[in-house]
């Protein structure tokens, strides 16, 4: 079981993820997200739903989730494009 929170911190200093609901959409209508993880209360049932791409649900809130990844805002969504030197895919 790897730490979520360090692994998404990696991936947002040595990757390219992209943050909050519009980005994420888009991402996975491009095709471009490798992952996707959403809080637990993320507003957008369509994203945890989504198909064709890997979806965690972070246990925590928005605000939760925007401090695992050093954030000083709430973030219900995010894609990871590029994971760098993380080891988040194998979460």
């Amino acid at each position: 079981m790897i730490d979520i929170g360090r692994a998404l911190r990696t991936a947002i200093t040595t990757g390219n993820v992209r943050f909050g609901l519009e980005q994420t959409k888009k991402a996975m209508e491009t095709g471009e997200a490798r992952l996707v993880i959403v809080s637990e209360n993320c507003p957008e049932e369509s994203i945890k739903r989504a198909e064709g791409v890997r979806v965690i649900e972070f246990s925590g809130n928005n605000m939760e989730l925007g401090a695992a990844c050093g954030k000083p805002f709430s973030i219900s969504a995010l894609a990871v494009l590029d994971p760098g030197e993380s080891n988040i895919l194998s979460a």
